[in-house]
């Protein structure tokens, strides 16, 4: 077998391959030696058909099964011979396949980078430190008691956050258009659910009362049709109602598990759940700004194969979000384009992570993984079966697995980063990151 390997960029190879006919033949002439075994022709019996029957028949199928396994056999050794890492499939376009000459090909693939991991001490990180004080707890009391809210019939005029029942119907220049009227909608005020000015002009309004509400739709309006139009809206209101906060009672408390203990018990169960919200919080700061950085200091190209696998698997996984899994439709509905940025970003990212992974000679370490178990269900009712389902699930473990080796990988990146702490209040400590960088971090697992 003769190989030769031409570089046509930085990370795709051109790779020729010749095999001996003598190596193709002789495991033709096997397989159809095989075949005439075991073949049934009516007028022969079994293993009496002539050879030259077979080969008539079976002679292009089988030669066609030949040079798939001589593609398969004589391409691995290839890869190996000249130790080429294959990033996704090759494209492989035969130059001779005929019967009795030597079979040649070109197989056309990506290659992995080479990575050499630098300069991380210039990794810079501000890690976020915070404490809960009590006015958090009091503070998250007060959403919880928004959360549980109810609305109770008031005699008062409408205000701003009451919730008012009413029946519109909308026309422009005097003609009704669709979609424009609805009767006994609950709308509260405020919400912005509404185009503006729609909520403004009913504050002050009360039950029983008639309004007529002159607004304009707006310019980047959904609809062709009502962009820019002034529409007039011809309103009753059935009721007011006014929100009423749930009292911190025994009976609020039980809604939230806590049985026992009363107010005391219930902010210390509030304290513990902010404190577990806070660590993970700061913990995925930290880890976003060591990726962040860890990218910013090691440019890298990516295979577009790579990049392509992992495009496909996000528009698969929105699919499913959007109740696509088990659905009549297919990624192709979103355009890959949407995707690329992303999944370039998870695919430097994971290729990076796993080369200082492999350098760092880092491994799984089972007792923190059974730390991080235990974590994971002790909030739950029944933390065992929570412990009991991730041990009997091999996938889920995994993926376990893998989060808590980044995890390992994040903390020895941070013995070499420049980081400093920055004090601040829990609000700002769990203010969420950017959207994008967030998601990709959390894909970096996968790709690790």
């Amino acid at each position: 077998m003769q190989v030769s390997v031409e570089s046509v960029s930085t990370l795709e190879r051109r790779v020729t391959i010749s095999v001996p006919a003598a190596e193709v033949d002789v495991a033709f002439e096997k397989k159809l030696k095989d075949t005439a075994s075991r073949a049934r022709i009516d007028g022969f019996r079994p293993g009496k058909v002539p050879m030259k029957e077979v080969r008539r028949r079976y002679a292009r199928s089988i030669r066609e099964e030949i040079l798939g396994d001589v593609i398969n056999n004589s391409f691995y050794q290839a890869i190996t011979k000249e130790k080429l890492n294959l990033a996704g499939n090759p494209h492989i376009e035969f130059t001779k396949d005929e019967p009795g000459q030597d079979v040649e090909y070109v197989a056309t693939f990506e290659v992995y980078p080479e990575i050499q991991i630098k300069n991380l001490e210039n990794i810079v990180v501000e890690k976020p430190v915070s404490e809960i004080a009590d006015a958090d707890i009091d503070a998250m009391l007060e959403k919880l008691r928004q959360q549980r809210a109810i609305f109770v019939k008031t005699e008062e005029p409408a205000a701003d956050g009451d919730q008012i029942t009413i029946d519109f119907s909308g026309s422009i220049d005097g003609v009704a258009f669709e979609g424009g009227a609805a009767e006994g909608h609950a709308l509260v005020l405020g919400s912005k659910s509404m185009i503006p000015g729609f909520e403004d002009a009913l504050i002050g309004a009360s039950a029983g009362e008639d309004r007529t509400i002159n607004v304009t739709f707006p310019e980047a309006y959904h609809s062709e049709e009502l962009k820019g139009k002034a529409a007039q809206f011809a309103v009753k209101v059935h009721k007011v109602e006014r929100k009423q906060l749930a009292e911190v009672d025994d009976e609020f408390i039980k809604h939230f598990g806590v049985t026992e203990g009363g107010v005391d018990a219930f902010r210390a169960e509030i304290r513990k759940n902010m404190e577990r919200e806070l660590k993970n919080a700061i913990k995925n700061k930290v880890k976003n700004q060591v990726f962040e950085g860890l990218l910013k200091h090691n440019e890298l190209e990516v295979p577009k194969a790579l990049v392509s696998q992992e495009t496909d698997r996000m528009r698969k996984q929105m699919l499913q979000q959007f109740g696509g899994q088990g659905a009549n439709l297919d990624i192709s509905m979103l355009p890959a384009e949407l995707f690329t940025e992303r999944a370039t970003h998870s695919v430097k990212l994971g290729l990076l992570l796993s080369e200082f992974m492999r350098t760092s000679e880092l491994s799984v370490d089972a007792e923190r993984v059974r730390k991080t178990i235990e974590e994971l269900a002790e909030p739950f009712e029944q933390p065992q079966e929570v412990i009991d389902w991730y041990n009997s699930n091999d996938q889920q473990r995994r993926q376990l697995e893998a989060a808590v080796l980044e995890d390992q990988a994040v903390e020895k990146l941070l013995e070499t980063a420049q980081v400093s702490e920055k004090v601040c209040s829990y609000e700002d400590a769990i203010k969420p990151i950017e959207p994008a960088a967030e998601e990709a971090e959390e894909e970096t697992a996968s790709e690790a």
